[in-house]
C-alpha cells in the first residue's frame, strides 16, 4: 500500500507543474503561522511591518529608479557614452563600476560579454562584482536612506579601486577565454513572450495602490497622528497591510518556475514589454518575501528560544565582518536581503554589513557563471578582499 502510494506521488509529480510551486512552500509556512494562536500575533506584525515600512518604499524607489532608467536609455546618447567609456582601461572600470549599482543582471551581461569579446579587460569584471549591491541596496535605500546612500557610494568607490589594482597586475587577456563562443548569453535573458496574467495582476494592484498606500506609510513612517484616524481604523491598516503582503508573497511563490537554486534566490526575469509597474511588481514582490523570511527567522528565534542573534553576534564581534563577507559570495539576492535585514534590526553591525555589501555580487554572478565559470569564481574571489580589508578596517576604527 504504501509502495503504491509512493509510485502514485511520484507519477503526480512527473506529470504535473510540480516543480513551478516549490515557492508556495513560504506562503503555506505563514498560514499556518497564522493558524496557529501562540503564532498569530507575531505573524500578522511581521507581515505588516514588511508591507509599510519595506514593500511601499521599495515600490516607490523601483519606480523612480525605472523612471530614470527608460529615459536615459532612450536617449541617442546612451551607446555613444557606453562606446565612449570602453575605449580606455580606466573608463571601463568606471563603466562597469557604474552598471554594478543597477540591479539585476542587465550590467554584468554587458560586462563579461565584452570582457569574452575582447573589449574589456578582467578589471572590469572585477569592478563590476565589486559594486553591485543587487536588490538589497533597494531595501537598505528605503529603511535608511543615508546609509544607503554612503553604502552604494563605497560600493563604486572600492568596485573603482579593485579593478584599477586588478589590471595593474594582470595582463591584458588575462583569464580570457581562447574561443569567444559565448552560447551561454542567453543565461539572464528576457523573454518574448507576452507577460503573464500573473505578472500584469501584480503590476496593476501595485499602480493602484503605490499611491494611496505610499501617503499612509509616509505618515506611519513620521509617525504623524491624525484626528480621523482611530483605533479601528488603525486595526484596519495594520491587518490590510498584512493581507497585502500575504498576496504579493503568494503572487511571487506562484510567478516563475522554481526548478533551480538561482529561480529562488535571483529576481524573476523582465521582458523588455513588461510596463513599468509589472517591473517595480516583480522586484518588490521579491524583495518583501526575502524580508518576511529574515524577519520570521529573527523573531521565531526570539520567541522560542533564550537566544538573542543580538547578543550572539556581539559575542563574537571579530568574527562576524567574516560571515557576512562569506554569505555575499553566495550567487543570488536573497540571502544578502536576509543579511541586510538582520543589519537593520540591529542584529549586526555596520562593518558587517559593509563587508557583504562589497562582497555580494547578487544576481550579477549568474550571468558571470554562466558566460565564463572560472573568471566568475576567481573574480568574486577578487572582490572579496576589498570587502575583508573595508569591514574590519571600520571594525577596528569605529566598533573594536
Amino acid at each position: 500500500m504504501a509502495t503504491s502510494l509512493y509510485q502514485k506521488a511520484l507519477l503526480w509529480r512527473n506529470t504535473t507543474d510540480f516543480p513551478q510551486y516549490r515557492r508556495l512552500f513560504l506562503p503555506s509556512f505563514l498560514l499556518a503561522l497564522l493558524i496557529i494562536p501562540e503564532t498569530q500575533t507575531l505573524t500578522l506584525s511581521v507581515l505588516s511591518d514588511a508591507f509599510w515600512q519595506v514593500a511601499v518604499f521599495v515600490a516607490m524607489s523601483l519606480f523612480l529608479y525605472h523612471l530614470v532608467v527608460n529615459s536615459v536609455s532612450n536617449t541617442s546618447s546612451y551607446e555613444y557614452l557606453v562606446s565612449t567609456f570602453i575605449s580606455t582601461p580606466n573608463r571601463q572600470i568606471i563603466l562597469a563600476a557604474f552598471l554594478g549599482l543597477l540591479p539585476g543582471c542587465g550590467g554584468a551581461i554587458i560586462v563579461i560579454s565584452q570582457y569574452v569579446s575582447g573589449s574589456m579587460r578582467f578589471g572590469a569584471v572585477v569592478a563590476v562584482l565589486t559594486a553591485t549591491m543587487g536588490d538589497a541596496a533597494f531595501l537598505l535605500l528605503a529603511a535608511q536612506p543615508e546609509v544607503g546612500i554612503v553604502i552604494i557610494a563605497v560600493c563604486f568607490i572600492v568596485g573603482v579601486l579593485s579593478g584599477i589594482m586588478v589590471n595593474m597586475i594582470h595582463g591584458h587577456d588575462f583569464l580570457r577565454p581562447i574561443s569567444t563562443n559565448t552560447r551561454h548569453k542567453k543565461s539572464c535573458k528576457t523573454s518574448t513572450n507576452k507577460p503573464l496574467k500573473r505578472v500584469m495582476l501584480q503590476g496593476g494592484l501595485w499602480q493602484l495602490l503605490l499611491t494611496p498606500c505610499a501617503i499612509i506609510a509616509v505618515l506611519m513612517a513620521a509617525q504623524i497622528e491624525l484626528p480621523w484616524l482611530s483605533s479601528q481604523q488603525n486595526s484596519i491598516i495594520y491587518r490590510g497591510g498584512a493581507m497585502m503582503a500575504f498576496l504579493f508573497i503568494l503572487l511571487w511563490a506562484t510567478t516563475s518556475e522554481t526548478n533551480s537554486f538561482k529561480s529562488i534566490v535571483a529576481e524573476d526575469d523582465k521582458p523588455k514589454q513588461h510596463a513599468i509597474f509589472q517591473r517595480v511588481a516583480l522586484d518588490t514582490n521579491f524583495i518583501i518575501s526575502w524580508v518576511v523570511i529574515a524577519l520570521l527567522c529573527f523573531e521565531l528565534i526570539v520567541c522560542f528560544t533564550d537566544l538573542q542573534l543580538i547578543h550572539l553576534f556581539s559575542a563574537l564581534p571579530a568574527v562576524t565582518p567574516l560571515i557576512s563577507v562569506l554569505v555575499g559570495m553566495i550567487p543570488g539576492c536573497g540571502p544578502q536581503i536576509l543579511t541586510t535585514t538582520l543589519y537593520l534590526n540591529g542584529a549586526i553591525p555596520l562593518s558587517a554589513q559593509l563587508g557583504n555589501a562589497i562582497s555580494n555580487d547578487g544576481d550579477a554572478l549568474f550571468p558571470a557563471i554562466a558566460l565564463s565559470p572560472k573568471v566568475a569564481v576567481i573574480a568574486t574571489c577578487y572582490s572579496a578582499v576589498p570587502a575583508l580589508i573595508v569591514a574590519y578596517g571600520y571594525f577596528l576604527l569605529f566598533e573594536y
